[in-house]
């Protein structure tokens, strides 16, 4: 497959590894035993609620928000439109527009965060005035937009492709949504849809809402939902949201605290996992409605103990991690990568289903887990949905693995250096698009990390 060159433009003043070419991992010197560590905050809440405020009606407190690079690109966005935001130590304060936004015509970067570019241009049509084009980083610009544009121009938004059909960049004339009934694909990604639901409380009528065939990962629907009603929204749905109806309600401003990110915190309870070692998410409730929470089923059934309770979720590793069995990943596919790298290292092979559209992210995560574990000696069945991932001994071999341009296929890689010395990662500054703190996080956990810089 393609292997992209790393897209630095992306990378935000919130961004770790600026100047680090490549990342060394070896294995701990013994495995960790009752740490206790917290995740950042949700990445998936912090950008719902950074836009959600910022079409509220008086000030919102945000508190955990996620720095990243992903953030700092939605902050730096909304702050073009006008939006008054103080990010301080311990919150951050937005005095919302009601809607109205006050730069009506501006030019938005949104960095290499699909979310912004599937939150935002609904934010914008459901104004009563107001131009502005939006783009992104060169892999940004390559994910598709289409089936949003579709339903957005459907309510009566006025979103033109600037260059590529069904990609960014995209100019979006505001003169208010109707709201009515509208089709959806969800089979992309739930991101289409809970752009559609965020706007659509600011239109003129009730919203009605189909998304036959079903939705990818439905839950992160769920969670938007969630955070829509703390902000006066009034939504109605079906279980699994394939009908959903919103009434028209203004946003009011909120404080709100961000939860701990369960995607990122399934790496180090996987990391206790493949040690054999104990770690505490201390932060993480099990509660959550965050799908990646979903990851601690799959780690008992590897052959983990874990524990879930009030001060948090701790993973003890087993001696051996047990294989052999077949997983939809559908609803948690961030996790995808996550089982890939640790499935090598288990009894029996690890067959990984209904993830087609992780294909259409950063990257092609499927080739490419396929491709680096191949590298490392791996035997890896690539399908159309998925893959299969048998026992071995991974060998790091003479060269540095891609990791793609992409967070997700960097730090799990970087799991694989727990068991196996001399992992070597190209461009590990990639994490910072949800986790700048990553690699620090993993040596607290007594991963051994060296950083080499680049040649000036």
């Amino acid at each position: 497959m393609v292997k992209p060159e790393p897209d630095f433009i992306a990378r935000s003043p919130w961004s770790a590894l600026h100047d680090i070419e490549e990342a060394r991992i070896d294995p701990p010197f013994r495995p960790p035993e009752g740490i206790s560590i917290d995740a950042p905050g949700s990445k998936s809440a912090s950008n719902r609620v950074l836009i959600l405020a910022a079409m509220a009606e008086g000030r919102s407190v945000i508190r955990n928000l996620l720095r990243s690079d992903d953030t700092y690109w939605c902050i730096e966005a909304l702050r073009s439109l006008g939006v008054s935001i103080a990010v301080g130590e311990q919150e951050v304060r937005i005095e919302g527009t009601g809607g109205a936004w006050p730069n009506k015509d501006a030019e938005l970067y949104l960095g290499a965060s699909g979310t912004i570019a599937r939150f935002l241009p609904g934010a914008l049509a459901a104004a009563e005035a107001g131009r502005w084009r939006l783009k992104g980083s060169r892999s940004l610009n390559m994910r598709p937009i289409g089936p949003l544009v579709g339903a957005l121009n459907a309510l009566g938004a006025n979103i033109l492709y600037a260059e590529r059909e069904g990609m960014l960049p995209i100019t979006v004339g505001a003169s208010g949504l109707a709201g009515g009934r509208i089709e959806i694909s969800g089979d992309v990604s739930s991101q289409f849809v809970s752009g559609v639901l965020m706007a659509s409380s600011y239109a003129a009528a009730p919203t009605e809402i189909d998304v036959p065939g079903g939705i990818v990962q439905h839950a992160y629907v769920g969670i938007t939902v969630d955070l829509m009603r703390r902000f006066g929204a009034v939504v109605s749905h079906g279980d699994t949201f394939e009908r959903i109806e919103v009434k028209p309600r203004r946003y009011a401003g909120q404080t709100t605290p961000i939860e701990a990110d369960a995607s990122t915190a399934c790496y180090y309870m996987a990391y206790a996992a493949l040690t054999g070692g104990r770690v505490l998410i201390s932060n993480l409730n099990a509660a959550t409605l965050q799908p990646d929470i979903g990851f601690t089923d799959i780690l008992e059934r590897m052959g983990c103990l874990v524990r879930r309770g009030p001060d948090g979720v701790e993973v003890q590793g087993p001696e051996r991690l047990r294989g052999g069995f077949s997983v939809s990943m559908k609803e948690m596919s961030d996790q995808t990568m996550t089982l890939a790298a640790m499935a090598p290292f288990a009894d029996a092979p690890v067959a990984i289903t209904d993830v087609a559209h992780v294909r259409h992210h950063e990257c092609d995560r499927i080739a490419a887990m396929c491709e680096s574990l191949r590298r490392l000696g791996i035997v890896a069945e690539e399908r159309a949905d998925g893959l299969t991932v048998h026992p071995g001994a991974p060998s790091a071999g003479d060269d540095a693995l891609e990791t793609y341009d992409d967070h997700r296929v960097a730090m799990s890689l970087a799991l694989i250096g727990s068991k196996v010395p001399g992992i070597r990662l190209k461009d590990p500054g990639c994490v910072s698009k949800t986790c700048p703190s990553f690699f620090e996080d993993m040596q607290r956990l007594g991963m051994q990390v060296s950083l080499k810089r680049r040649s000036v």
